[in-house]
This record gives C-alpha cells, structure tokens and sequence, in this order.
C-alpha cells in the first residue's frame, strides 16, 4: 500500500497537482501576475530576436543587390568576380553536401512509419495536388504570354550581339526525353545516381555521300545528380522495413538517427546562409554586361514571367490553400520567408530542400513524418515555377519568329510542360534543359533558347521561389487532412475513455493514469491470494 501511495503521488505530480502547494511555484504564478508590461522597444527586441534569422536572410538579398551594383562600377575581372562570389559558392557546396543523405534518409525513414494504405494516401493526395497546381501554373503562363505578347515585334528579328548557343542544350526527340525519364526513375546503379544520370545521344549513320540516313539513340551518363531515382528507391526500401516487422526496426531507428544528426547540420547551415546568399546575390549582379539592353530587348519577356509567377505564388497557391483548410495562407507563407529568401539567392529547390524542412517543421507545425516524406519528392516533381516559365518562353519564341499557335498546339505546350517539368533537374537552369523538348513538340526552332538562357539568372530564381512555396503548401495541405482524420478517431476514443472513467471511483486500480500499481499487482498475483488476506487484514 506505502508502494501504491508513492505512485499515485508520482502521477500527481507529472499531472502537476502535487505543484499546488508549492510555494515557489505560487510565488512564480503571482510574479507573473503582478509583472509590468511590456514596453514597445521590448516587444519589438523580442520579436525581432525571435525571427532573426528571417530578418538577415532578407537583408543579406537587399544588401546583395547593392553591393552587387556598386562592385559594377570598379570593373572586376571574369577571375575576380569568381573570388568574389566565392562565400556564396561555399553556401551552394555546404547545401547540395546534404542533400543525398537528408532525401535518402528522411524518406526510407517517413516511408517506414507510415502504414502502407496512409503511405500511397498521401502520395496520391500529394501527387493531385502537384499535378493540378502545375497545370494551373502552365495556364497562367500561356494567358500572360498571348495577353502580354512579349515576342511580338515590328518584323525586326530580336537579337543580342553578346550571347552565342554553347549553352543551349542538345535537341532530343520527345519520345526519348519521356524514355530518359522512365530510366532514371530505376537507376541502373545507385552509387552512380548520386552523381550522375541517364541521358540519350545520338549516334548519326551517313551513307557514302555523307547524309544522315538514321539517328541511333545511344546511352550515356551526364554528371547530374539523379535525385529522381534515389527517391523511388529510398520509399520502397523503407515500405520494405516496416514489411520486416522487428528485424527491420534497427535500421528503421539507423535513419531516423541519421535523419536528426543531418537536420542539426542544416540548423547549423542556416545561420551561415545570409552571409552566402548576400555574395550569391551580388555576384550574379556583377557578371551581368550590359543589363540595359538586356531589359530593353527581354523586358516584356521577364515581365512576363515575372507577374505569371507573382499571381500563382501570391494568390492561387494561398486561394487553394485556404479554400480547403479555412486557415489565413498568409501566415503559413511568413513562416517560410528564410527558405523562400535561400530559394531565391541559390536558384535551386534541391539545395533549398533543408532549409524547406526546417522552415515548416519549427514555424508551420508540420509534422517531421510529413514534411521529410513529402518535400523531397515534391522538390523533384513539382515544378509549378518552371511549368509557368517554360509556356512563357514557348509562346514567346513563337512569336519572335511569326508562326501563329492553333488551339491544338496550345494543349500541347500545357500539357508537355506539365510532363516534362517533373522531369526537370532542381537545379540552377534545369527548366531551361526541358524547354527544349516542349520546342521540339510543337515544331518551333530551338536555337533562340540563347535569349532565354541570357535572362535564365533572374527568371529562374522566380521560379525557384513558386516551386519550393508549392511544395509548402502542399505539406501543410497533406498535414491538415491527417489532423482531421485522427481527430476523428481521438473523438470516439475520448468517448470509450470517458465512459470507463465513471467507473474509476469502485475500480480504482484499472485507473489508465496508474500503470506501475497495475504491473505490481500483476507480479503479486503470480503467488496465490496472500495479498488478499493482508489486505483484509
């Protein structure tokens, strides 16, 4: 009984009523009470204090700029501009460091706790979201392009003398480009995944007076990380553990632990991250040569994309958000201000990915098991800000080079470009790669993709702010409907519970709050009923 005693008191207290009496806590309380006000330089430290991280990373792109602007003037070298940019190279190598082992071990471990029918759920929820939000994003883009008109000119060809077409990618059939992305979803070797990727060549068969008579598609690996094939197999390995039972628990706790020591090391990341993104920012300023006749020629082009992107980041993706989940998606998007600052000063989703996870973990109550199942995928599939760029840039060459668009090529850019963009690398100009094979769809050239590649810097660093907030607000979305399915399922348990708590007073040792009586008691019925007769006694 003396036992019995002592854990009813234990219980008391971890409910905090043996606290009651206490007087430090009382004096405490009453101190709380009785304390003054918060002055206004107060509040405004302690807010400031508490979003200090938001505050640098969006001054680190404000000061960027200017720095950036006032180094233009000095006249710095091609090698000297590549020193000076160096912290912010720093910033993308100490990113894309973690991105493998954040991916692979935060989805073989969400992948894992997940039940199997919760598990393809989500991802089918997530995956409509994706695909109807991409969509969306491609329509915005071609109303803007044939609303604007950015290509249309007076029959003069737009050109601009500084630029040449080494950076324009290799055409490929559109077939081949779908086959290549099929291959990667199941690489041949994982090791070489985490570098490379499958790409299709051609091999050219000339006959004896050197025409072309046939084009062999041919393998080969281009040095891109083939991020899309280490989340396929990093899911299936993990639905694998959890088939395992308990065999598969140690390496199921082995990425879990692994997943934590990696989210440390963001942590630590970030507060390195507004120094780098400030000379990210400020280099590329730098490198541009003549940013007058840039904007002279492409001004409509980049307005264009620009506003596209502004409508669907500023309205639609909170429109959608809030229509399902009757919360302000503005709060939601402040909570991501660091992550989108990131997105914007390194142009890609993949190195922003850790920063993401922080972000809607710590500020949008995101649990860990969603957000690491579901932003690394979407980081690789949901391209809403490419999808939109890449409809403009279609519609726009079209109409630098007069050719008139019917309503059937119309659907096919849409559609392409939601296809393609899932196919699309998360990396700094990897929806330039996948423009080409929407050109090569409807029949326009693809050798003016040099103009898209000159302004690439600025329109995809939009895009890369539209593709991570997409994967946001669809982690909050996949977030929401588990809160509202379990709190289905705590309702009619809380009932069953409240029922049995009636009985509580006669029964007292089936309390649920008293668990250590009930396992002694279970050790003394072992012997026979001597404890009834002390008891009695």
């Amino acid at each position: 009984m003396t036992e019995e005693r002592i854990y009813i008191e234990d219980v008391k207290a971890s409910n905090g009523e043996a606290h009651l009496g206490d007087p430090t806590v009382a004096n405490g309380l009453s101190e709380h009470k009785t304390s003054e006000p918060e002055t206004t330089g107060q509040k405004l430290k302690r807010i400031a204090m508490a979003n200090l991280l938001v505050i640098l990373t969006v001054a680190a792109v404000i000061v960027g700029v200017f720095i950036g602007l006032g180094v233009r003037s000095a006249g710095l070298s091609r090698t000297q501009i590549i020193y000076f940019g160096f912290p912010g190279e720093l910033l993308i190598r100490l990113l894309k460091m973690i991105i493998i082992p954040l991916v692979v071990c935060s989805l073989v471990s969400g992948a894992a706790s997940l039940d199997p029918k919760a598990l393809g759920k989500l991802g089918g929820w997530a995956m409509l979201f994706f695909l109807v939000t991409t969509l969306i994003s491609s329509a915005i883009g071609v109303i803007m392009a044939l609303i604007i008109r950015p290509g249309a000119n007076d029959g003069t060809k737009l050109s601009l003398n500084n630029l040449d077409d080494s950076g324009v990618p290799e055409s490929k059939e559109v077939i081949d480009s779908f086959l290549d992305l099929i291959r990667n979803i199941f690489p041949s070797n994982l090791v070489s995944a985490a570098f490379q990727s499958y790409a299709t060549g051609y091999k050219f068969v000339k006959n004896q007076t050197n025409i072309t008579i046939e084009k062999i598609p041919i393998s080969t690996q281009v040095d891109s990380m083939n991020i899309l094939g280490l989340i396929v197999f990093a899911m299936v390995f993990g639905v694998a553990l959890r088939k395992l039972g308990e065999e598969g628990e140690i390496l199921i706790k082995f990425f879990n632990s692994f997943n934590e020591a990696t989210m440390v090391l963001v942590s630590w990341i970030m507060w390195y991250a507004p120094l780098g993104i400030m000379f990210l920012v400020a280099a590329k300023i730098v490198e541009m040569e003549d940013v007058g006749s840039l904007f002279a020629s492409l001004g409509k082009y980049i307005a264009c994309c620009v506003i596209g992107h502004a409508i669907h980041g500023l309205l639609i993706l909170p429109l959608i958000y809030f229509v399902i989940t009757r919360k302000n998606p503005y709060t939601f998007l402040l909570g991501l201000v660091t992550a989108l600052a990131t997105a914007f000063g390194t142009s890609s989703s993949s190195a922003t990915l850790p920063l993401m996870m922080k972000c809607v973990e710590e500020n949008n109550g995101v649990s860990k098991h969603i957000s690491r199942f579901i932003l690394p995928i979407g980081a690789t599939v949901n391209m809403d800000g490419a999808a939109c760029f890449q409809c403009v840039a279609a519609v726009f060459i079209a109409q630098l080079n007069g050719i008139p668009l019917n309503f059937v090529q119309v659907i096919t850019i849409l559609v392409t470009a939601t296809a393609s963009s899932v196919g699309a690398a998360g990396i700094p100009a990897g929806g330039v790669l996948t423009l080409a094979i929407i050109l090569e769809s409807v029949g326009l050239p693809t050798n003016d993709l040099s103009l898209i590649l000159a302004v690439d810097w600025l329109v995809d660093r939009t895009c890369t702010v539209i593709n991570v907030e997409g994967d946001a607000y669809g982690a909050g979305l996949l977030q929401y409907f588990v809160d509202r399915t379990s709190s289905k399922k705590e309702g009619t348990e809380l009932t069953k519970v409240g029922v049995e708590e009636e009985d509580t007073a006669s029964r007292p040792e089936r309390s649920p709050l008293i668990e250590k009586p009930e396992n002694l008691e279970l050790e003394e019925v072992a012997g026979p009923k001597p404890c009834d007769k002390e008891s009695a006694m």
